[in-house]
C-alpha cells in the first residue's frame, strides 16, 4: 500500500514539475509584461482594504513579490502556484471520490492541458480564483462525505478569499444555493453551523464591503462600465464555443462526469453538483459574461468525469483505451499551444492570421479585428515607453518637480515598474486616481498620450506652459500602444497641483 502511494506521489510532483517547466517557456523573449500586471503590481506601494479594480488579496500577493526582489520569475510564479495546487485538488478529489491511478492521471491531464496554461501565464486574479472555485467544491464533497463541522469552516473561508480576490465567486455560491434546495442535502439550511460559517465570512470580507461603502461602491460602476464597453461586444454563442477551445479533448471527461451525477447511484449524493454546472452557465450566458469567467466550473467536474470513465474502462478494451485517452489529451492540446500563447514572435502571427483568426483570437473586446490577439499586443511597447520617458525626465530643470501624467493604467504602471530615475507615473485611469502625491509642488509636467488624442492635447495643454514639445512615441508597430505620445511642457504658467486636485475630484464623483 505505501509503494503504491509512493508511485501516486511521484506522478503528481511529476505533473506538478511539468506545469512549471512548461509555464516558464510560453511567453517569447520579445514580450513584456501585460498591461493588467503593471496595475497590480504597483498595488504593493499602495496597500489598501479595496481597489477600484479588484478586491485587495492581489496587492497582498504584489507585497510578497515585491518583498522577494519584484523580477519577472516571482511575477510569473505565483500565477503557476495556483495552476499547480488547482492540479493538486483535482487529484485529491478523485482520491477523495475513491478513484484509481488512471482516474487520478486523466484528471491531472485533464486539468493540466488546458486553458489553465493560458490564465496562468498572467499575474491577474483569474489564477487564484480557478484555485478558490476548486477548493470550495472540494470542501463540499468532503463535507458530504463527513458531515464534519470542520468544512463548513473551510467552505465559508474559501469563500471569504476568493471574495477578497474577485467578486467572480459570488455566482459560485448564486449556482450552489438554488442546486443545494433541489436535492436532499437542503438539509444543510438546518444546520447552525451553515449559518455561523456565514457570519465567519462576512466577518472576513467586511472591511472590504465598508471600503466599497465608503467609496460609493465602485465595483458597481466598474461593473457598468464593462457591460458598456466591452460586455456588449460579447455574444453567447462565442461563450459557448469558448468553453470548447479552454478544454480541447477534455471537455469530453466533463460531460460523463455530467452524466455520472445524474444516472449513477455511486453520485447520488453529489447530484447538486449536477445542478450547480448549468445554473452557473446560465448565469453567466444571461448576464453575456466574458468567456474565462467560467473556467472555474470545469477542474471539479474533471475529477468526476475521470473516476466514472475510469469505471467504464475497467475491462480488456479498457486495458487498450487508457493509454488512448492520455494522449488525447496532449494531441488535441498541441493545436491550442501553437496559438493560444505568447510563444511566437508578433512578426510570425502577422504573418500567419489565419492559424490565429480561427479560434477568434485577432478578436479583441472592442468587436474589431486586428494583426495580433489582444493580450499580446498588451505585452509589447512598454520598456520603449519606460525608457523614453525617462530620457525626457532628465532633460527637464529640476525633475523632481515633474509630474508624469499618463491616459491610463498600462501606460503609468510600466513606467513604474521599468524606470531606471525612479520616477511615479500616474493617471486618472483605475486605482491611481488615489496614488498622487500633492506634497511635491509641479512646475512640470510629461504627459503620455494615445495617439488618436495627440492633436487635442497640444492644443489643450501647450498653452498653459512656457515651453512645451512633443518628445517622442512608441515606434513598435505591433503594440497596442502604438503611437502613444510622450509630451515635454514646462515652466507652468499654472498652479499645476490645484488644477490636477480639481480635476482628481471630479474623476472621484463621477465615480
Amino acid at each position: 500500500m505505501e509503494k503504491k502511494q509512493y508511485e501516486k506521489n511521484i506522478i503528481l510532483i511529476c505533473f506538478i514539475l511539468v506545469k512549471f517547466l512548461i509555464q516558464y517557456s510560453l511567453i517569447s523573449p520579445e514580450y513584456e509584461l501585460q498591461r493588467d500586471e503593471f496595475l497590480h503590481i504597483d498595488q504593493a506601494n499602495h496597500l489598501a482594504l479595496g481597489y477600484f479594480s479588484v478586491p485587495p488579496v492581489t496587492s497582498w500577493i504584489s507585497y510578497i513579490i515585491k518583498l522577494l526582489g519584484n523580477t519577472v520569475f516571482w511575477i510569473k510564479f505565483f500565477p503557476t502556484l495556483f495552476g499547480a495546487l488547482t492540479i493538486l485538488l483535482v487529484w485529491k478529489t478523485i482520491e477523495e471520490l475513491k478513484g484509481n491511478l488512471f482516474a487520478l492521471i486523466l484528471g491531472a491531464s485533464c486539468v493540466t492541458f488546458s486553458v489553465l496554461f493560458r490564465l496562468n501565464t498572467l499575474f491577474q486574479p483569474n489564477s487564484l480564483d480557478v484555485l478558490c472555485w476548486t477548493s470550495l467544491f472540494y470542501f463540499i464533497i468532503k463535507y458530504l462525505n463527513s458531515n464534519q463541522t470542520k468544512w463548513i469552516y473551510l467552505i465559508a473561508f474559501t469563500f471569504a478569499i476568493g471574495f477578497l480576490n474577485k467578486y467572480n465567486i459570488i455566482f459560485l455560491v448564486l449556482g450552489i444555493i438554488p442546486s443545494l434546495l433541489l436535492t436532499a442535502e437542503r438539509k444543510i439550511f438546518r444546520n447552525k453551523n451553515l449559518y455561523f460559517g456565514i457570519g465567519l465570512a462576512f466577518i472576513i470580507i467586511s472591511p472590504n464591503i465598508i471600503w466599497q461603502f465608503n467609496n460609493h461602491f465602485p465595483v458597481v460602476h466598474h461593473l457598468h462600465e464593462l457591460s458598456e464597453t466591452q460586455l456588449v461586444n460579447v455574444d453567447r454563442w462565442s461563450f459557448i464555443r469558448s468553453q470548447f477551445l479552454f478544454f480541447p479533448g477534455t471537455l469530453i471527461v466533463v460531460f460523463f462526469g455530467l452524466f455520472a451525477l445524474l444516472k449513477q447511484q455511486k453520485f447520488k449524493k453529489y447530484r447538486l453538483f449536477f445542478w450547480a454546472f448549468f445554473i452557473i452557465i446560465s448565469i453567466f450566458l444571461f448576464l453575456k459574461a466574458k468567456d474565462y469567467y467560467a473556467i472555474g466550473v470545469y477542474p471539479i467536474y474533471f475529477a468526476f468525469g475521470s473516476v466514472y470513465i475510469s469505471t467504464l474502462l475497467e475491462n480488456e478494451i479498457g486495458k487498450i483505451l487508457k493509454p488512448i485517452f492520455i494522449l488525447l489529451m496532449a494531441v488535441c492540446f498541441i493545436p491550442i499551444y501553437r496559438v493560444a500563447f505568447p510563444n511566437k514572435s508578433p512578426e510570425y502571427i502577422v504573418n500567419h492570421p489565419d492559424k490565429y483568426r480561427k479560434f477568434g483570437m485577432l478578436t479583441w473586446e472592442d468587436g474589431k479585428e486586428h494583426q495580433l490577439p489582444q493580450d499580446f499586443a498588451d505585452m509589447l511597447g512598454w520598456k520603449e515607453l519606460a525608457k523614453k520617458v525617462d530620457s525626457v525626465y532628465m532633460t527637464i530643470p529640476n525633475p523632481k518637480n515633474t509630474l508624469i501624467l499618463c491616459d491610463n493604467y498600462g501606460q503609468a504602471g510600466a513606467i513604474n515598474y521599468y524606470s531606471k530615475k525612479g520616477i511615479r507615473a500616474v493617471t486618472f485611469n483605475a486605482d491611481y486616481i488615489n496614488w498622487f502625491d500633492f506634497e511635491t509642488k509641479y512646475y512640470h509636467l510629461i504627459r503620455i498620450k494615445n495617439a488618436w488624442e495627440k492633436e487635442n492635447e497640444w492644443t489643450e495643454t501647450s498653452p498653459y506652459f512656457e515651453n512645451a514639445c512633443i518628445a517622442d512615441s512608441i515606434t513598435n508597430k505591433y503594440a497596442r500602444e502604438y503611437g502613444t505620445t510622450i509630451f515635454s511642457f514646462m515652466n507652468a504658467k499654472i498652479d499645476i497641483n490645484e488644477r490636477i486636485k480639481k480635476e482628481v475630484e471630479e474623476v472621484k464623483n463621477f465615480h
